[in-house]
């Protein structure tokens, strides 16, 4: 197999996984019934347009309503407005968002319908400090925690109670009309009260785990942000809490479903696959080498799985920022990857987000192989040096390895696709 056919193979499996998450299926599969009253439609996330356009090509009935979604990643809809914001760091426009999307449920009925339209994102789209913190301090929150190295999960029960909207607010202020919220899950597990920080469903996180959290992992967040979270009114709603009763929540895809049809496209291909979990956290450059250790087992000695075989996995990684370079989770995992299988002919590996965007750059990931290290030496790179930098899409850039497909519509995280081949 030469190396363009390794990586077209890689990208039909990038492609299906994608495909498996076109909010289209899920939607349509878990319309609500029509209400009496009116439906409003809200939305926040990196997939929010396209879930928006899926649902009015489904719903035979007026609807109104409004979406928020990433800078570059919105679709036209005839009913729905879209709008745009910035991620992952928050911006004003965001905060507009989040304080029209606020008005935009008040004063509904219980003869009223909001449906909700929710993926990962939704987080750093929906800006909206509460007491007396300001934008200031919600973009400081949100650069430290993406510089802590703590998880998803960690970061948004931190967040869901520094805000007024997040933590299932939104969804109350709807009340007494009933919420449904469809969600595209990018957070390991499938908890839906973690995607976006719940924006319209409850979690169980207390204020008083938030701030175990913020200790364990040794977040320097502003003096009037810690204040806040002393504070009985940072407590978010319970789970419990009578005005979400009627509320449905469903998860309509999900990155188990998605590494399933990648699976399934490999198998397709003749290659058998092995998907090793869909819900793997920490930090990026330790995940591979685990990732880098199976596959050389299984490269030299045939265990834990037979070659040619593709190994797997989803889940959200991290990365804790010690140097000042460009890059992502899944560029970052490449280039640790890289570094442990170089030599080792016949491995093949693609990392990418599947919304299309890792980090905060243009591509969604790269790729690598056992000549990536040679290839960076032979531009005069050190992959070490890079990888300390946390500057692996300037490495993966300079040897034209990244991997771009644009903005996907759907968001269910992390796809790791690592290509075992006896025949290379």
């Amino acid at each position: 197999m030469t190396l363009a056919d390794a990586r077209a193979f890689l990208t039909s499996l990038f492609d299906a996984a994608v495909e498996a998450a076109n909010p289209l299926t899920g939607i349509r599969a878990n319309l609500p019934a029509k209400p009496k009253g009116r439906t409003v439609v809200i939305g926040a996330g990196k997939g929010s347009a396209q879930m928006a356009a899926a649902l009015e090509q489904c719903w035979d009935g007026p609807l109104e309503g409004l979406v928020v979604t990433r800078y570059g990643f919105a679709t036209k809809c005839e009913h729905i407005e879209i709008i745009e914001a910035s991620h992952p760091v928050p911006d004003a426009a965001g905060l507009v968002a989040s304080r029209r999307l606020l008005k935009l449920v008040e004063g509904l009925t219980e003869d009223d319908l909001v449906i909700a339209l929710i993926s990962g994102g939704g987080s750093a789209l929906l800006p909206s400090p509460a007491g007396d913190l300001t934008l200031e301090d919600e973009i400081a929150v949100n650069k430290a925690l993406l510089a802590s190295g703590a998880p998803i999960a960690t970061m948004n029960v931190i967040r869901k109670h520094l805000s007024t909207i997040k933590g299932g607010r939104l969804a109350a202020a709807a009340y007494p009309a009933r919420v449904v919220s469809l969600v595209v899950s990018d957070i390991p597990g499938d908890d839906p009260a973690l995607v976006a920080s719940g924006p319209t469903v409850p979690g169980a996180g207390t204020r008083g785990e938030a701030l175990d959290l913020i200790r364990l992992y040794k977040i320097e967040l502003p003096a009037a942000v810690m204040a806040h979270m002393e504070k009985a009114e940072a407590d978010a709603p319970r789970t419990d809490d009578p005005r979400f009763a009627r509320n449905e929540v469903h998860v309509i895809a999900s990155a188990g479903v998605s590494l399933e049809a990648a699976a399934e496209t490999a198998r397709k291909a003749g290659i058998e696959a092995a998907i090793l979990s869909d819900a793997i956290e920490g930090e990026a450059r330790e995940a591979a080498h685990m990732h880098a250790a199976i596959a050389r087992e299984i490269l030299h000695r045939d265990r834990p799985f037979t070659k040619p075989i593709v190994l797997l996995s989803g889940g959200e990684t991290t990365v804790t920022l010690t140097g000042k370079g460009k890059g992502g989770r899944n560029s970052e995992f490449l280039l640790s990857l890289a570094i442990d299988i170089d030599g080792h002919a016949g491995i093949h590996a693609m990392a990418a987000d599947t919304d299309g965007i890792d980090g905060s750059e243009d591509n969604a990931g790269a790729f690598a192989d056992a000549g990536t290290v040679a290839r960076l030496r032979s531009t005069g790179i050190d992959p070490a040096v890079m990888l300390r930098n946390n500057d692996a899409w300037s490495a993966f850039n300079a040897i034209d390895d990244l991997f771009v497909p644009g903005p996907t519509g759907t968001n269910v995280n992390d796809l790791r696709a690592i290509l075992i081949n006896p025949d290379d």
